[in-house]
């Protein structure tokens, strides 16, 4: 099974995430991908039967930039993933209030726009409370790999 993970970050924590989580479906027996620099033909390319996305939270709960154009073009073009099981993992800081992975909640509201079927909770990295972000994210990664598999 093909996972397309992607990425958006600010500092550099979340695309460390999205390696991570890589790493960690590949050895799960996965054929994960991380295009941290992608562009929807690059995805479309990979055919990904799963997707992921990994994401920090910029301004007032924004994604951050470097994660926008590839957002504004899978919003654009609405690729044909309708029931494709999917995930978000977001990376935030709570002492931001309302605003907390405020980038995860519009990615979440981009698969409903889109059909894709959230398998799995959204997994909240809070800044504040974790220096090891990877490794909290692996239980998250081991239900998420379960419910993709079905």
């Amino acid at each position: 099974m093909k996972i397309a993970i992607l990425s958006g970050t600010v500092y550099g924590t979340a695309e460390d995430v999205a390696r991570h989580a890589a790493n960690y479906l590949r050895a799960a027996g996965f054929e994960a991908w991380h295009g941290p620099r992608a562009g929807l033909v690059d995805i479309l390319a990979f055919a990904p039967d799963a997707l992921l996305v990994v994401t920090s939270t910029t301004g007032m709960g924004e994604l951050p930039d470097s994660f926008l154009p590839l957002y504004t073009q899978i919003r654009d073009r609405c690729p044909a993933w309708q029931g494709m099981p999917a995930g978000v993992i977001a990376l935030g800081d709570a002492s931001y209030g309302d605003t907390f992975c405020g980038g995860g909640e519009l990615v979440r509201e981009l698969y409903a726009e889109l059909g894709l079927r959230e398998v799995q909770p959204m997994l909240r990295l809070d800044a504040s409370e974790t220096v090891t972000p990877q490794t909290d994210a692996e239980p998250w990664l081991d239900a998420f790999a379960a419910a993709v598999r079905g």
